[in-house]
């Protein structure tokens, strides 16, 4: 069995993506601030945590603050980017193995989702390209 919460910390730590491939279960649901449908499966959460793990994870990120239930968690954190301080809260769902069935992330002041969803695209749209 996975320690979840241990394992996500560090590939934050590490800003280490192929990490979520043992972490995430095949049918995780990702629920984006800037998305309005969830996006099911691994391949796509994967997308998606992988570009956050490149707009989120810089010197300024931490974790602030956790509650954390048998199976679940949220998890509040903070992070400076291009000079917006970014509020949000990674809400984690996993089974009995471990591994995220749900990721939902909350964001806040609306200056900061402006500023994540124009991010996020350019690093999806990056990320596409170098796939083909």
């Amino acid at each position: 069995m996975i320690d979840t919460l241990s394992t996500w910390h560090a590939l934050v730590v590490t800003r280490n993506t192929k990490g979520l491939d043992a972490l995430l279960a095949d049918d995780v649901v990702f629920h984006s601030p800037v998305v309005h449908t969830p996006q099911t499966g691994k391949a796509i959460t994967t997308q998606y945590l992988g570009a956050a793990f490149h707009v989120f994870f810089n010197d300024t990120f931490k974790y602030i603050r956790e509650i954390i239930g048998p199976r679940d968690a949220a998890l509040e954190f903070q992070v400076e980017i291009d000079g917006i301080v970014v509020n949000g809260i990674d809400m984690l769902k996993w089974n009995d193995e471990g591994q995220i069935v749900e990721f939902k992330v909350l964001i806040r002041p609306l200056k900061a989702i402006n500023l994540i969803h124009q991010k996020m695209a350019a690093m999806l749209v990056a990320t596409a390209k170098q796939n083909l």
